[in-house]
């Protein structure tokens, strides 16, 4: 038997054939957080928490301990869901969410442009045109050594003072290790 309760729970009741009994509660998929029976309850939190400065990441997980989830699945919160919820508050973040995390003495284009003040896009471009040559990390991530050495060499690049940047780790027109 199956009895589609709320808009988001479905309640499945299978009678075995020797008289035994299950009963299963199904969450299902929705559209909305609306949809969600607990849906306008979490928005109200999840606002509360952005507006008080709490990143994405820590707000789905402190919702999702809280017995909340995502419309699309069905035993969590997701970040892109708080992520969406908050921009449609027009609430900001302090720090912005990253795709990838690296060591504090590394830093990714986004950060090193705003140290040097200058557009990320421009370091992007002069990556693709091979002008600034840096190896790609496994998780596909650009990383720039946080030294000033670094620093001043881009400054370079930019000035056109040099043609090229090479920061690769391993640099093919240089012998020994």
């Amino acid at each position: 038997m199956l009895d589609r309760g709320e808009r988001d729970i479905a309640l499945v009741r299978i009678v075995w054939r020797g008289g035994a009994v299950t009963e299963l509660e199904v969450k299902m998929s929705v559209n909305s957080v609306d949809k969600l029976t607990r849906g306008p309850e979490m928005r109200e939190r999840l606002l509360g928490l952005a507006r008080d400065g709490v990143s994405d990441d820590e707000i789905a997980a402190i919702l999702t301990n809280e017995g909340h989830r995502s419309p699309r699945c069905a035993d969590k919160v997701l970040p892109i869901t708080v992520g969406r919820l908050r921009r449609g508050a027009a609430i900001k973040v302090a720090a912005q969410r990253t795709r990838w995390d690296h060591g504090a003495s590394l830093l990714s284009p986004p950060e090193l442009a705003s140290r040097l003040n200058i557009p990320v896009n421009w370091l992007y471009v002069q990556i693709r045109k091979s002008r600034l040559l840096i190896d790609r990390q496994p998780s596909g991530a650009y990383l720039f050594p946080d030294t000033p050495a670094v620093f001043d060499a881009i400054r370079n690049l930019r000035k056109h003072s040099i043609s090229q940047l090479d920061l690769r780790i391993c640099q093919p027109h240089q012998e020994g290790h």
